[in-house]
């Protein structure tokens, strides 16, 4: 039965809590009376409720509906054997489901989207892995670049799936490229039928131990970097390393930014990999190497990143609709956004990261919570890795700037993850304009010079 309470303005108000409850092919409410449901009466009981509120006013109802998403991220060798079937199978987590699929005799049908310079370089081989396996596809190269990261590219992509016809559940669109691509096949698949499965096969370094293991997706709008978006996972990320061995050198290094920014906000152990061998793992594009490195080169780069796929994960999987707007993975986010926008495409993603990372380390410094020591061993090690640590264009009034944009779209407070050490962080609110301009003066002083720290290579 319904409780009547009186509100604090005098009116009467019957409440009454709703259970949801399947019965063949149509769901009913049913009251709440303290006591579970009977499930031998009933096929399937939701985790959803709905509660009614009745007042002289009217009626309103509120719905708790709880949305589970899983998704698997899977590392696996040679994704584009033909021996190897996790591209085309490994999402599938039904047994029986998967059983019946092998013994099927129809054909499996699949979209691909692939960055068209990842197509020119694994084109072949990945027609080759598709023909082999008796696949009805098509694969559409696009050139997903940060300056084409727009709706446009996102409405070519569902135009193509449109006339290639997907099942919406069960035939994933499958997106292999780096960050950007990922970024936009997402959007894509999440837009079309509300709701496509999609699978992320990421290329570069920085795409397989962050964009291609989280929700987000999303493309560029009016000037601002990621402004549209949905938060939906994949069904799986399936990461090969092998891929990595076709990334230029910078790429590399693109992306050890963003396994910085996981040792330096919680995995000390992780940064002291990066501090010792992080040149190894720059030389030898995290792959086997029988030169001078001798075999410990794969051990290395497997440890390193699986330290930053796990700190990652522990960070996204509770949180993954940002709910919770304070976010350690936002270290290295609250500048770099507007200046990679701002100087595109001189800058690559991860290295206004780690430009950012930079200036926040000497604010981290001035409020007392880095030694000189810790502060130097940092900077070495961003140096050490190949990444800028200074740009002309992170001034003073864009980094004003971007912090007040912070403060609008993160519940009225700035959220700054600080390194309170290595391996440790805190987020602050705080902080003074004094400290952060005499942190601004010390970068600049310290770090600033003319050599080139993002040339190709």
């Amino acid at each position: 039965m319904g409780k009547v309470h009186l509100k604090d303005n005098g009116i009467k108000e019957k409440k009454t809590e709703f259970s949801l409850v399947r019965v063949k092919d149509t769901w009913k409410c049913r009251k709440e009376r303290g006591k579970k449901v009977n499930r031998d009466t009933v096929d399937s009981v939701s985790a959803a409720k709905i509660f009614e509120s009745k007042t002289e006013k009217g009626i309103s109802w509120t719905v708790v509906s709880p949305i589970v998403f899983t998704y698997k991220v899977t590392e696996s060798r040679g994704l584009l054997d033909p021996s190897n079937d996790t591209l085309l199978l490994g999402h599938i987590t039904d047994s029986q489901q998967l059983e019946d699929l092998k013994k099927s005799t129809e054909p499996i049908k699949r979209f691909v989207v692939i960055d068209q310079e990842v197509y020119k370089i694994y084109g072949a081989k990945l027609t080759e892995y598709l023909e082999t396996n008796n696949v009805l596809y098509k694969i559409l190269a696009l050139p997903t670049t940060e300056e084409n990261k727009s709706m446009e590219m996102v409405l070519n992509i569902v135009e193509e799936v449109n006339s290639f016809s997907l099942d919406r559940r069960t035939e994933p669109i499958i997106a292999i490229g780096g960050g950007v691509c990922l970024d936009i096949v997402g959007l894509a698949a999440s837009l079309y039928r509300r709701r496509t499965p999609y699978i992320r096969v990421p290329t570069t370094l920085l795409a397989y131990i962050d964009a291609s293991i989280g929700a987000k997706t999303g493309v560029n709008f009016a000037n601002c970097k990621n402004k549209l978006g949905a938060y939906i996972p994949p069904v799986a990320s399936f990461l090969d390393l092998s891929f990595i061995k076709t990334v230029p050198r910078r790429h590399i290094s693109n992306g050890l930014a963003e396994m910085l920014k996981m040792a330096l906000m919680k995995h000390r152990g992780l940064f002291e990999i990066l501090e010792e061998q992080g040149h190894m793992l720059l030389d030898t594009k995290f792959q086997a190497d029988n030169s001078a490195y001798g075999n410990n080169c794969l051990q290395t780069a497997s440890q390193a990143t699986y330290i930053a796929i796990t700190t990652m994960l522990e960070e996204l999987a509770p949180n993954l609709w940002e709910d919770d707007l304070n976010r350690l993975v936002d270290f290295g986010h609250l500048i770099s956004p507007a200046l990679e926008m701002k100087v595109l495409p001189s800058l690559l993603h991860g290295e206004a990261v780690n430009i950012d990372m930079s200036y926040m380390v000497y604010v981290s410094k001035e409020s007392g919570y880095l030694t000189e020591e810790e502060k130097q061993r940092i900077i070495n090690c961003m140096v050490e890795l190949e990444l800028p640590v200074w740009h002309e264009a992170c001034t003073m009034e864009l980094i004003q700037r971007s912090l007040q944009d912070r403060l609008k779209h993160s519940g009225g407070l700035v959220r700054m993850p600080l390194p309170m050490g290595l391996g440790q962080s805190e987020i602050f609110n705080e902080t003074s304009c004094e400290i952060l301009h005499r942190a601004h003066e010390k970068w600049c002083d310290e770090l600033s010079n003319p050599l080139d720290n993002n040339s190709e290579s």
